[in-house]
Order: structure tokens, then C-alpha cells, then sequence
């Protein structure tokens, strides 16, 4: 119907406006992102719509490839880089895992919580809302943090530093960026396997 039509014009919208193919994103990627926050706010979870985050999985580990999208006044708010988990992959991310000590990523789509601070310092709960990709992360203790592992300086290397599966930030900004996207924002986490996108229940 009508609505559809608006939810592509809106990711194509985005797309556009923002020039988000100048900063590594693929159109295929953001109407993913658009199209489950769109399912994820008319459901009522999400109490921050004013953020979308897409960690895109796809690319490099050199590139800044952690958007913070301001959903409100149409802009990119953040972008930097982001570590993956260490089994996933070394410059680029292949596998992951919805497992206890997998060490790898989860895809999907998630709802940031409360911070804390713990072990990293300032930290951010993530809850990965897709039943077998994601939904363990809780339980798995990923979270957003910074490390001093993923720099700019990395970047000039022939990997980044990785994780145990959490979407790590650089020390410099990751504080910045939890303030912005902490309490009820839409994080999505993106590769385009298949399996992922063929049992997404949010994409599909």
C-alpha cells in the first residue's frame, strides 16, 4: 500500500540527502536499516526514534563504518569506526554468532538500554531484539564502549583491533556517541548474509 511506498521513498530520501553513498553505505543497506526501525517505532519499543545507528558489517574494519543517523533533522550525526568480534573475522567480518564466548558478532536489530560503567569505563547495554541472531547479546554482556584498540592509527594498518563481539569505539568519541544514542534508539547491525536476511522476522 501507500505506507510502503513511503518507507522506500524514505530510506531513498535518506539515501539522498544525506549523500550516505559518500560515506561507504550502500542504498540495499539503509533500506534495510529504514525499513525495521520504521517496523520497530510503530510497535511502540522504541522510546529514543530519533536515532537510527548502523554498524555495517560489510565493509572493512579500516573504514568508518559505525552512522549514527538523526532521524529528526534529517542529518548524519556520528560516523566513525567500529570493532567487530574477534572470531567474526580479521579485516572484515564473516561469521557470526548468537552464542555464549563465540567472540563473534550478532546481526540484527537492537534497542539501546541504560549506561553503566564497568570494566571498558562508560558503557552502553544493547538489546538484540531477533530470536537466534541476536537476542543472547544481553546475556553475552556485548555492549558499546570505547578501546584503544580502534583509532584512527589502526586504521593505517592491515586490520582494526577487535573485540569479544561488542561494537567497540574509539576512545575519543565513543562517550559522545552513547550520550547521543543511549536509552530506546535503534541499533542495526548489517552484513548481507543470507541467512540473516532470509529469517530476519523484522526484514521480512
Amino acid at each position: 500500500g501507500s505506507t510502503a511506498l513511503q518507507h522506500v521513498s524514505l530510506g531513498d530520501q535518506l539515501y539522498d540527502s544525506l549523500d550516505l553513498q559518500g560515506v561507504g553505505l550502500s542504498k540495499e543497506t539503509v533500506e534495510y536499516a529504514v525499513k525495521g526501525y520504521q517496523k520497530l517505532v510503530d510497535s511502540g519499543l522504541i522510546t529514543n526514534p530519533q536515532y537510527l545507528t548502523i554498524v555495517d558489517l560489510s565493509q572493512s574494519s579500516r573504514n568508518k563504518r559505525f552512522y549514527v543517523l538523526d532521524m529528526t533533522n534529517d542529518k548524519l550525526a556520528w560516523n566513525t569506526y567500529v570493532a567487530h568480534g574477534k572470531n567474526s573475522g580479521i579485516d572484515r567480518a564473516e561469521r557470526f554468532s548468537n552464542s555464549m564466548n563465540s567472540n563473534e558478532s550478532s546481526l540484527g536489530f537492537y534497542v539501546t538500554k541504560s549506561t553503566y560503567r564497568g570494566k571498558h569505563g562508560l558503557s552502553l547495554r544493547i538489546s538484540g531484539l531477533e530470536e537466534g541472531f541476536n537476542d543472547n547479546a544481553e546475556a553475552r554482556g556485548v555492549v558499546v564502549h570505547g578501546a584503544p584498540y580502534v583509532n584512527e592509527a589502526r586504521a593505517h594498518s592491515s586490520y582494526m583491533g577487535r573485540s569479544q563481539g561488542c561494537p567497540a569505539l574509539p576512545e575519543n568519541e565513543y562517550a559522545q556517541v552513547i550520550d547521543i544514542i543511549k536509552g530506546g534508539s535503534v541499533m542495526f547491525v548489517y552484513n548481507p548474509s543470507t541467512d540473516y536476511l532470509g529469517s530476519s522476522t523484522l526484514l521480512n
